[in-house]
């Protein structure tokens, strides 16, 4: 059901609502569902969302909890695009609703255009027209695509047809290890730099990653034999946020505060990376910092959401954005208490708004990518 159906309660009351008159009618609902309902925060949410939902973490790690928990009949997930979408693949995988009586969860986005500039930059037919054309130069059969999780389920889908796997950016290493005990190539989509990152801490030169762009009029802008010289193709995507992070914001940081601490997400650049102590997956990010010593002071490479709710958490220790003037990400700020409110209440009245729901097929094929992930140590 889209938000212009006649039986949907409108938007634009609840745009018009308090703060305070939206919490307690968000928790009223809360209390009417129970168990039966699950709000999921990612880390990169504002503050006030985070606070009326049950679970915040990764997006990954929100949707196999979510998956896993028996009582759950309805997800709203308050995050991107994909990651609806990923809830409702694991959510409603053939076996889980089998053991539900053939019941199907309800994944809801509380705002449809939250996107990925990252997930944005490949979809399906680009993928498909890449391996084509690789398909003339090299043997695809020799080539294992991965795809990382911030990417649509038609593309997971791909990979699972295809003999291929779904990474995160904490398990990306050992999935290019996985992916590489099998063939001789990977063709890594969609975010170069965690593609970079990761097979360049593997041994890997920089001359063994070709970057495929998908603008491009032949072999994404590349020669044959650059390509057939290729271990890690790479797809020319990034993260809008992580991608704004630069060298000099990591030497100013040094040359402001001595003995400074620097983590970076691997959605960096690579020369970002170079210079900071460590990076790591948003989850890395969160531990590192709780295991640090009263006094410590990090410069964080993340997005300023989470930086700031870092700050917040821990006072014992000095915590700053690697690069202050870089934004939050665009397409989660979309989701806000009037929108999260107008969903739920929605829900509430039987007229749920902005279900996600992947096709069969394609979440058939995702699954396949998805659980290969999960067989991965």
């Amino acid at each position: 059901m889209n938000p212009t159906d006649a039986a949907a309660l409108p938007l634009l009351g609840y745009l018009r609502m308090e703060s305070d008159d939206l919490v307690r009618r968000i928790q009223d609902v809360r209390r009417r569902w129970g168990p039966k309902l699950l709000i999921l925060a990612h880390h990169y949410q504002r503050d006030d969302v985070v606070a009326m939902t049950d679970l915040r973490g990764d997006s990954y790690q929100l949707s196999a909890t979510a998956a896993g928990n028996d009582e759950c009949r309805a997800i709203v997930f308050c995050g991107v695009h994909f990651m609806a979408e990923t809830a409702d693949v694991l959510a409603n995988a053939p076996g889980l609703v089998a053991r539900r009586g053939g019941e199907q969860v309800d994944v809801i986005l509380p705002d449809v255009e939250a996107g990925c500039s990252m997930a944005d930059l490949a979809d399906v037919d680009q993928v498909e027209a890449c391996w084509r054309q690789l398909a003339k130069v090299i043997d695809v059969e020799d080539v294992t695509p991965v795809t990382y999780i911030n990417s649509s389920a038609s593309l997971k889908a791909f990979c699972g047809r295809h003999g291929g796997i779904v990474c995160t950016s904490s398990n990306a290493a050992a999935v290019v290890d996985w992916a590489f005990a099998r063939r001789s190539r990977v063709l890594f989509f969609p975010d170069q730099h965690l593609g970079r990152n990761t097979a360049l801490a593997m041994g890997l030169t920089a001359e063994a990653m070709p970057i495929w762009d998908p603008e491009a009029t032949s072999l994404g802008g590349n020669d044959a034999e650059t390509l057939r010289a290729g271990r890690v193709i790479l797809w020319r995507g990034h993260c809008s946020v992580h991608q704004a992070f630069l060298p000099e914001h990591v030497r100013e940081v040094r040359r402001r505060v001595p003995g400074v601490k620097v983590i970076v997400h691997p959605e960096c650049r690579h020369d970002v990376v170079a210079e900071a102590d460590l990076a790591g997956s948003t989850g890395r990010i969160i531990r590192e910092i709780e295991a640090s010593p009263p006094g410590t002071h990090w410069a964080v490479g993340t997005e300023l959401n989470l930086v700031n709710r870092l700050r917040h958490e821990h006072p014992e220790q000095e915590i700053e954005c690697l690069a202050p003037s870089v934004a939050v990400c665009p397409t989660m700020f979309r989701i806000d208490l009037a929108r999260l409110c107008w969903s739920l209440e929605n829900l509430d009245a039987g007229t749920p708004v902005n279900i996600i729901r992947v096709d069969d097929e394609v979440a058939r094929w995702a699954l396949v990518a998805l659980e290969r992930m999960l067989e991965v140590k």
